[in-house]
């Protein structure tokens, strides 16, 4: 840089760091008025965390955007507008009265938090290489505008009430608006597009690095530096009062004793990074956290020691000065930490700071919104205040392990040639080296032409059926699996278990969270690993939540955390769906892959319907005798006490998932030109019709797994009557089938106007189900909801179906574009591999729905005292669904409408002939 060029870079500086400390006390306003807030509506610890974190979750997720807005139109122009955005929803904070309304507003104020990811491109455009990383240091310590709102808030909030905190703070975000836009110039990058005319390039390349696990790796870091900072920075106040009896202004003095050094020495944790290097402070930097972190989450504890001078008492607790002290420390090497990761942004990535900061910063603030709502559910659910620590200490013990790892794999590879060449014993030096003769497996296809239709008839349809229909069992366990709570959670009341509404519900939907979360790493999985160990491994897999639950649901003592754990490992079922899926579209060409990729799924579905059919059977009789353990005894409906055998519900389907994986293993092939890493399928990261199908994909399986998973114990609230263990396999019965049934439509007439008509269904099914529940005092009331909700599960099946015969169909065409001088095989492998890849990930991402769907029954309950709220969110998402296949796929001119009236034409010729 320039000498002359430096005075006019601090300013700039200096000015984003200010502009960016008043966003952040903006942000971060709810950790003091929040507390009044709760207070006037008598909120749960939940309930203050939902709110505390609802402006972090928009911070977080408009960061990714507003950083490659950053890069395409200048930091200043975007900066300046997301400043004023935020000013006018904090206003607006200040009439807010309900809870929805507070939740909404949150939503706006978060704007402001996304003001990191615009000041990170913009600031280093303004520095030598071997300066960001103070730079960057110098406006990250920004964040101490958390600490502006703790000590400034609490006095103007008891001298004129927390409206007057949310407009003074809007007045200040507007002034600093027009301050930063009058002493600020753009970035030099922006210049010099502007006057060479070269166009911004496009967003979707911006993502490109995210392809990288090295980007997610450093955003798992920044979820404990920053996220846990945003989170400890909102919870402490809380904490304080709560633990040690403070008033407001006293807690929120001593909290910014936390948010002070986690915040103003970002800066020296930058140039500590630019001289000994960004890894050995991030070593130190979790090395310190963990030891913080341990001491902070012991619990007060009393010890009785039984010695030969009889019993001797002590307790042990950690006072408030220690305390204050610890939090001194771990927000010390936080702030240390924050710089020590975002130094590697613009030094690996230089020409894409914004997309790979946003996503960095999108899941540090995805923790400063996850994670307050994970302590009021420890705090709830354990009782113990000190649970946050405990959360914090695992994530930056796991932060600290992968690090380490991948620190050593680095070291390895490189020396990996020079340790190769060395024998197995020092004795062996010398000694000449043994031959290997290599051996070729009957298992893997090194030969696999599926287009070829010779190929295909002499012996690949033979090769391509076996493995589906060793994968369909394989599925369908699965899913039983991963549904198996829906029927559980029913019948624990029966057998002495004492939980209440919300928490049945959070039993139902956790088995969705974590299998739907772990698709998107069983997507990559088969072409890294191969289809059959991996199906082989998936399947073994599920022994683990079937045994648990079976010794688990015996004693009505075991703790609820435990069936908690038990509810998360049922998402090992959830998961399989992804890398099935993924194999099977590797085996069929592209006439077929409809149609088996239907039969796998469609099939696979009835794994729910089977657990809701069988499971309340074999809980009826002591079908392993000893082994399976003693009944409860229940009251039946003629009110007479017969034996429960709950723990049948795990125990019934171990027999049958060892023999599946069994048949995976001996019966089962890889396919030699499927593999592929992790970098080459994350391309399709990049791909926007991959973000599309899953908005799609998320209406039609999302829903089906959904309702699947809420369906019974909904209608047990809605219609107590109804004994609905009877009828509630029907539902997934009638999904699983159709969507079986139906996949030759898509082939037929094309999965756009199929899709299309699925969700029309489906927003008929879901209008049907609002009438019902309206009359549902009135005599056939429940048939018509039943009815109704036998048409949602129908259609979507028929749209689980289409949508996936739409991916391959998608990425055929893109292929042309995308690879023009490519041959026509090698595009063909590309795009399966793509397809594949995306039919995983979109999978993974609509299995949200098994999470949200009965969580939205629970909250709508909760919060308006039915679930009607929900459902009209359902509706109006279906006709977004419907907008959005017809714009981007199905009208003249979208982007499968020649393919699919090529289709219909073609098939009108055959018949006439």
């Amino acid at each position: 840089m320039q000498p002359a060029a430096q005075p006019k870079s601090i300013q700039i500086l200096s000015v984003s760091t200010i502009a960016f400390t008043v966003c952040f006390a903006v942000w971060t306003i709810f950790a003091i008025i929040g507390i009044r807030i709760g207070q006037e509506l008598g909120l749960s610890e939940t309930e203050f965390g939902l709110m505390v974190g609802t402006p972090i979750l928009t911070g977080s997720l408009t960061r990714i955007a507003l950083g490659i807005w950053a890069d395409r139109y200048g930091g200043r122009v975007v900066f300046t507008a997301t400043m004023l955005a935020a000013a006018l929803a904090t206003y607006l904070l200040a009439y807010a009265h309900t809870y929805p309304q507070m939740l909404l507003a949150g939503l706006g104020v978060g704007i402001a938090g996304g003001a990191f990811a615009v000041g990170v491109p913009y600031v280093s455009r303004f520095f030598p290489a071997e300066r960001q990383g103070m730079a960057l240091g110098v406006f990250g310590a920004g964040n101490v505008g958390a600490a502006v709102t703790k000590f400034l808030a609490p006095f103007v909030l008891v001298a004129y009430g927390w409206q007057t905190v949310a407009e003074v703070w809007a007045a200040a975000l507007v002034i600093m608006a027009i301050i930063f836009w009058f002493t600020t110039e753009d970035d030099p990058v922006t210049v010099e597009r502007r006057r060479s005319g070269v166009k911004a390039k496009s967003a979707w390349l911006e993502l490109e690095p995210l392809k990288n696990v090295q980007v997610w790796r450093f955003s798992l870091y920044y979820f404990f530096v920053f996220g846990a900072f945003v989170a400890l920075a909102l919870w402490l106040p809380k904490y304080l009062i709560n633990v040690y009896g403070l008033d407001i202004r006293t807690a929120g003095t001593i909290a910014a004793f936390f948010s002070v050094p986690a915040s103003i020495f970002r800066a020296y944790g930058g140039h500590l990074s630019d001289v000994y290097g960004a890894r050995r402070i991030l070593n130190w930097t979790f090395l310190v956290s963990v030891a913080a972190t341990f001491l902070l989450s012991y619990p007060p504890t009393d010890y009785t020691v039984h010695s030969t001078h009889g019993p001797v008492t002590f307790h042990i607790e950690m006072g408030l000065v220690t305390f204050t002290v610890a939090v001194f420390i771990l927000g010390f090497f936080m702030a240390l930490g924050k710089a020590a990761v975002y130094k590697h942004i613009p030094v690996y990535y230089p020409n894409n700071v914004g997309a790979v900061g946003g996503l960095v910063g999108m899941i540090g603030g995805l923790g400063g919104f996850v994670l307050p709502i994970f302590f009021g559910l420890l705090l709830d659910l354990t009782g113990l205040w000190t649970s946050c620590f405990m959360a914090l200490f695992l994530i930056v013990s796991g932060s600290l392990i992968w690090m380490t790892v991948s620190v050593r794999q680095m070291e390895r590879s490189a020396a990996s040639k020079e340790l190769g060449d060395l024998p197995p014993f020092p004795e062996m030096q010398g000694m000449p080296k043994p031959k290997r003769a290599a051996r070729s497996s009957e298992a893997v296809l090194t030969d696999w032409r599926p287009e070829d239709s010779g190929f295909w008839a002499e012996k690949g349809r033979r090769i391509a059926r076996r493995n589906l229909w060793i994968s369909i069992p394989s599925l369908l366990l699965s899913f039983a699996i991963w549904q198996v709570w829906s029927v559980v959670v029913a019948k624990l009341p029966l057998v002495g278990f004492t939980f209440t509404t919300d928490q049945l519900f959070w039993l139902a939907a956790l088995p969705g969270l974590s299998g739907a979360t772990l698709r998107i790493f069983y997507s990559f999985m088969v072409p890294i690993f191969g289809g059959r160990l991996w199906t082989t491994l998936a399947t073994w897999s599920l022994i683990i939540p079937a045994l648990g639950i079976g010794y688990a649901v015996q004693n009505p003592d075991t703790p609820y955390v435990v069936l908690l754990i038990l509810a998360l490992l049922c998402g090992f079922g959830g998961g399989n769906f992804a890398s099935s899926m993924a194999n099977i579209s590797f085996f069929f060409p592209k006439a077929e892959k409809g149609n088996a990729l239907a039969l796998n799924a469609g099939l696979g579905n009835l794994g729910v319907s089977v657990v809701q059919f069988v499971v309340p059977l074999a809980i009826t009789a002591g079908m392993f005798g000893w082994l399976g353990g003693d009944p409860a005894m229940v009251k039946d409906a003629a009110g007479e006490s017969a034996p429960l055998w709950l723990q049948n519900a795990g125990f019934f389907f171990v027999p049958f998932i060892a023999l599946s994986a069994f048949a995976a293993w001996f019966g089962m092939n890889d396919i030699a030109s499927a593999k592929a890493s992790f970098s080459e399928q994350a391309v399709i990261f990049q791909r926007k019709h991959n973000w599309i199908m899953c908005w799609l994909y998320t209406g039609c399986f999302g829903s089906f797994i959904g309702y699947s998973a809420g369906f019974p114990l909904l209608t047990k609230i809605l219609f107590p009557e109804v004994n609905v263990l009877q009828l509630a396999f029907l539902g997934p019965l009638v999904g699983a089938l159709s969507r079986s049934g139906t996949g030759w439509l898509a082939d037929k007439y094309g999965g756009a106007r199929v899709t299309i008509a699925a969700f029309t269904l489906m927003t008929i099914g879901v209008a049907g189900v609002l009438w019902f529940i309206g009359v549902k005092d009135q005599p056939g009331a429940f048939a018509g909801f039943f009815g109704s909700f036998l048409l949602l599960f129908f259609a979507t099946g028929v749209g689980n179906a289409s949508t996936f015969q739409m991916i391959p169909a998608i990425m055929s065409k893109e292929m042309v574009r995308l690879m023009p001088n490519a041959d026509p095989e090698t595009r063909r492998q590309q795009g399966e591999r793509e397809a594949a890849a995306i039919t995983g990930f979109t999978s993974a991402i609509a299995a949200f729905g098994a999470f949200f769907i009965p969580k939205s029954y629970g909250s709508s309950i909760a919060m308006t005292g039915g679930p009607e709220a929900a459902l009209w969110a359902f509706l109006i998402f279906y006709v977004s669904c419907i907008a959005l296949t017809w714009f981007v796929y199905a009208r003249r001119g979208g982007l499968l409408y020649d393919v699919e009236h090529a289709r219909r034409a073609s098939i009108r010729t055959s018949v006439a002939k």
